[in-house]
């Protein structure tokens, strides 16, 4: 895969996933309406599959040793990816019910990166489970003040 792709999809695919969990976890425990998680993911991937592909495209700008051709590889891959794994959460809150859909959302997400995160650390020849633990971590760990930032909306403005 071209570096300029592969920056793309890295960064794509990490933010969708986290970003996407983050967002279902709080408004379901903020709102617990499908429609508002729903009417979330279909902005998360179209504002911020936008907002993450500018900046990636400016960032690669900033390093003055990109062509021109690999800025906007790097780009659309960002778009793309970040558009078409953020709309894939939007499945399980249409086939089950909330909880149970966030539920299969994490799974759904947790697995994505952690293969994910599998291939890059056998790729860099490194620990594959330092990896894999690493960054499911930090997955985690937003899902969960996600979820007490929705509890909290939800116990003050509710």
């Amino acid at each position: 895969m071209k570096h300029s792709v592969k920056t793309g999809f890295s960064f794509g695919l990490t933010s969708a996933i986290i970003t996407t969990l983050g967002l279902m976890v709080g408004l379901t425990s903020g709102t617990r309406s499908e429609l508002a998680v729903i009417g979330g993911i279909l902005v998360i991937a179209i504002a911020d599959a936008f907002s993450d592909a500018l900046g990636i495209h400016i960032s690669e700008e900033s390093e003055c040793k990109h062509t021109l051709r690999e800025i906007w590889e790097s780009t659309i891959s960002t778009f793309l990816t970040k558009f078409i794994f953020a709309t894939t959460f939007i499945v399980p809150v249409l086939l089950f019910p909330l909880t149970t859909a966030v539920i299969v959302s994490i799974i759904w997400g947790l697995s994505l990166l952690g293969i994910f995160s599998f291939y890059l650390a056998k790729e860099q020849k490194a620990r594959a489970w330092k990896v894999i633990t690493e960054h499911l971590l930090i997955a985690i760990i937003v899902v969960i003040i996600a979820n007490f930032v929705g509890d909290f909306i939800r116990s003050v403005f509710v």
